[in-house]
């Protein structure tokens, strides 16, 4: 008993393990091709099906094929309804992992010819430059796959004489329903559908279960494993949520009608043995498991486009945010976690852009109450974390640019942000024409830069935009000259002219911070980040 359990556990452990590596191998060494393909064949529904189909199959993982959809939808790649058509197919994709079992990994004893393959793939991680580590160990966690099996198949052998599971037989529609809450149950624990499907292939192909009992737990290993999704979607985003749900709803409405029409399902096992000579046992389950998601295909995605209203109504929208655009499933994809902020620091831009012109047109305490000073805070903090969280390899190099203006980026809204809390315009009577001109300045200044980071300036903007900001850096060295002498000849008390220099110098370090905002969003500036431009003056 003791060694079969012991076999059991071990048998699963490697099959996770090998499953794991393999995945997160062909995910690392395939690089932005699979996930730039998914982008572009995703124009109907169909076509995300497909492309959502086939990318599980060769990453063997629904779930990698999801995370990278989320971003997708999230920077605006794609839309909802495309989503679905992904999810659908990664649910029929990852039915694969079955068809592998069931031809190779049962049919011939493959772990220990497996052994060198893992060896050679360790090397390879080990020795290996660039990509190449990666495809280490995806070979050595196929390997793994099949030794996984083996010690699988000899702790089924033993379970078998033990296990008896006459009590369950699927007659009853209770015992149905057991069997399937049985194979949810076991795919929530282990947390990945494939581990139970090659365990119910394995129990099939010994002898220890029945084919209709064996057809019942897959149906249930479909639907435990959304689960893994809804677990990673809480806390998330509305479209982390709402693509959680889609495979919740998927899998569980497919799984249902499979229960529902089991007997007809059973019927057609047979007739494909019969007319097609499909090999009885492991290889017709696997035929049943992509048999029923295919129903559930077939129903569904022609009506994708309801099915996504549907999942909108019951998910609505919340309040948009300036951080709405970012979600954390795209630091799978840098290229779409940039553009995600790129458009969050233009929102966050344009924010403090328009609060330095109320400031301009009113100069006194800051605009902002608590509540939208507590929201632009949050906002800031939520960009800088999840900038932080953006990781840049070798295969990214083109990147380094954008990464490093948006870090410039970010520094300069943080500063901006102090100096629009912290307001140094005090109120003055008879408001010299030097301060009403800088003021005047300003004011356009930054009415440009909200029309240019939009995209509704003219050509040259940035230019125009560099010369006023030097324009009143030079106005500001007039007006401490002008002041000064102003009070030395008793025309202003010496108190105001502090008031008026410091208005003076604050206005001209908001015209840097919002000069600088501006290059580095502009996309021409994007490729190129002069060394040394960011030396702010004295």
């Amino acid at each position: 008993m003791t060694s079969t359990l012991f076999q059991l556990l071990g048998g699963i452990g490697l099959f996770l393990i090998g499953m794991s590596m393999l995945t997160d191998g062909l995910t690392t060494f395939a690089g932005n091709s699979l996930r730039q393909a998914l982008a572009r064949f995703t124009g109907t529904p169909f076509r995300a099906f497909t492309s959502g189909a086939l990318i599980t199959i060769l990453l063997q993982s629904s779930t990698a094929t999801t995370v990278t959809l989320i971003g997708f939808v999230s920077a605006g790649l794609i839309s909802f309804t495309q989503a679905i058509g992904v999810v659908m197919g990664a649910s029929l994709g990852t039915t694969g992992t079955g068809w592998i079992i069931a031809t190779l990994g049962l049919k011939v004893s493959l772990g220990l010819y497996m052994l060198p393959l893992i060896g050679i793939g360790a090397f390879i991680k080990l020795l290996g430059r660039g990509r190449w580590p990666a495809l280490g160990i995806a070979m050595a966690g196929f390997g793994m796959l099949f030794v996984g099996i083996d010690t699988l198949q000899s702790g089924m052998t033993g379970l078998s004489s033990m296990l008896n599971l006459e009590s369950l037989q699927p007659d009853s529609w209770w015992h149905r329903i057991l069997i399937m809450l049985i194979g949810t149950v076991m795919t929530v624990i282990l947390q990945s559908s494939a581990a139970m499907v090659a365990a119910t292939l394995t129990a099939l192909d010994v002898g220890a279960i029945s084919f209709e009992q064996a057809a019942i737990l897959v149906i249930g290993a479909a639907i435990g494993t959304t689960m893994t999704g809804v677990l990673a979607a809480i806390g998330g985003s509305i479209l982390a949520r709402r693509t959680a749900l889609t495979h919740v709803l998927f899998n569980l409405s497919s799984g249902l009608i499979a229960l529902l029409i089991l007997p007809l399902l059973l019927w057609l096992i047979d007739a494909m043995q019969t007319y097609m000579h499909l090999q009885a046992g492991a290889v017709a389950l696997a035929a049943f498991n992509t048999l029923f998601i295919s129903v559930g295909v077939a129903i569904f995605l022609p009506n994708a486009a309801r099915f996504a209203r549907l999942i909108e109504r019951i998910l609505p929208e919340r309040e948009n945010t300036l951080t709405s655009q970012l979600d954390d499933s795209q630091l799978q994809v840098p290229e779409l976690a940039l553009g995600s902020m790129h458009k969050t620091l233009v929102l966050l831009s344009n924010e403090l852009f328009t609060v330095g012109r109320q400031l301009c047109t009113m100069p006194t305490e800051s605009p902002l109450s608590p509540t939208e000073r507590q929201r632009l805070h949050k906002a800031l903090d939520d960009s800088q974390e999840f900038f932080a969280d953006i990781r840049l390899t070798d295969e990214h190099d083109a990147l380094v640019p954008t990464h490093l203006a948006q870090m410039h980026v970010l520094d300069h809204l943080l500063r901006l942000y102090g100096r629009t809390v912290n307001v140094r315009l005090t109120p003055i009577e008879n408001v010299p024409a030097i301060l009403q001109a800088a003021l005047n300045s300003t004011d356009h200044l930054l009415k440009l830069a909200i029309e240019g980071v939009s995209g509704q300036a003219e050509a040259g903007w940035l230019q125009v935009l560099a010369h006023q900001n030097e324009a009143l850096g030079l106005l500001r060295q007039q007006a401490r000259t002008q002041i000064m002498t102003e009070t030395a000849n008793g025309y202003r008390d010496s108190a105001q002219a502090l008031h008026i220099l410091d208005s003076m110098r604050w206005l001209e370090r908001i015209a840097y911070h919002v000069w600088r905002i501006c290059h580095y969003l502009s996309t021409e500036n994007h490729a190129i980040v002069e060394s040394g431009t960011d030396i702010e003056p004295a």
